[in-house]
């Protein structure tokens, strides 16, 4: 590339932060190929990962033209293939779909930080990679009884203006609090969904981590996924909705670790990350002011949870540095 073509801050930060992503799903990839033994999901996995391949190597090319160092990001040394089933039973789908509900989101935002044709040539490229996969995991789960649907409702026959403020309350001791809207109820269940896939990875994860501290902030991830879990289930309950099912893929009793400490704590903290968009959204579409409180404090859960993640990820030396803006105070000092 031309210097004049140089990327900006914005499009450098967004690039390296999609090359750790990137790596970590081919890593896991790489270890859900190798155990899989259903056929079409190793045909959807095995699709996807070239494409991500693809896209990883564009994204070096870039960075090589521009002269800048090529993140470390995820090897084949933090996967170790001969390590036995962890999940079974459509896990592997399970997971891809979550990881791919994330890029979705990713990818718009990378592509509005974007200025350079080449940049939003990948983000482009990469969005239409990953709604192929999200609805090729959706169908697959579907049809293999895996993925629960949201419950079904009754169909409007004619349109209504809310016409109380009333209808935002949630509060009311003495008072019947109104039905969910159908806005609700799905955010409610996808809520449920998401921290069930959390629930089974961190539980694989804690059984076969290694460092006692890294073990023990599983088991804490356990239990704050079964908090969300009972949280939204309360919630439609209350209004007489019959959650899901949780899904039929399930946690083996291997205790050997097929991914590096390193990459099971970032996987965690790309979820948490996820989580607390997800809970902001919540309380931004919810009508009802009890709903949006308990996703607030869903929220801070999560934040406090994810920080602590945080150091203990630097106090190991797994968290790589972004590239940082010049320290002029300190280059001005010297």
């Amino acid at each position: 590339m031309k210097k004049a073509d140089s990327i900006s801050s914005s499009e450098l930060g967004t690039l390296w932060l999609t090359y750790q992503q990137k790596t970590l799903i081919l890593r896991v990839l790489d270890y859900f190929i190798e155990k899989t033994e259903d056929p079409e999901a190793r045909n959807i996995m095995g699709g996807l990962w070239q494409d991500l391949d693809h896209y990883v190597s564009k994204i070096i090319d870039l960075f090589e033209n521009q002269g800048i160092v090529i993140p470390v990001g995820f090897t084949k040394a933090d996967v170790n293939l001969e390590a036995p089933k962890l999940y079974d039973n459509g896990f592997d789908i399970m997971f891809l779909r979550i990881l791919k509900e994330i890029s979705m989101g990713m990818y718009t935002l990378n592509l509005n930080m974007s200025y350079q044709g080449e940049v939003m040539d990948i983000y482009e490229g990469l969005t239409v990679v990953t709604q192929n996969i999200y609805k090729r995991s959706t169908e697959y789960l579907l049809k293999k009884g895996i993925l629960a649907t949201p419950p079904k409702v009754t169909m409007p026959i004619a349109n209504e203006f809310i016409e109380s403020k009333d209808y935002l309350s949630g509060f009311n001791l003495f008072g019947d609090k109104r039905a969910l809207n159908t806005i609700e109820v799905g955010i409610l269940h996808h809520g449920i969904e998401t921290n069930n896939i959390g629930l089974q990875l961190i539980s694989g994860f804690a059984q076969c981590a290694n460092t006692p501290e890294v073990k023990e902030y599983f088991v804490r991830g356990m239990e704050l996924a079964k908090k969300q879990i009972k949280t939204f289930e309360d919630l439609l309950l209350q209004s007489n909705i019959q959650f899901s099912a949780t899904s039929g893929s399930t946690v083996t009793t291997s205790t050997i670790a097929p991914f590096s400490e390193k990459l099971m704590m970032f996987c965690i903290h790309l979820l948490n990350t996820f989580g607390m968009v997800s809970s902001s959204f919540g309380t931004i579409f919810t009508l009802r002011n009890d709903l949006s409180l308990k996703a607030g404090i869903v929220a801070k859960d999560i934040y406090v949870y994810t920080h602590d993640g945080i150091k203990l990820m630097i106090k190991h030396g797994w968290l790589e540095e972004p590239p940082q803006m010049e320290d002029r105070k300190q280059l001005i000092k010297q």
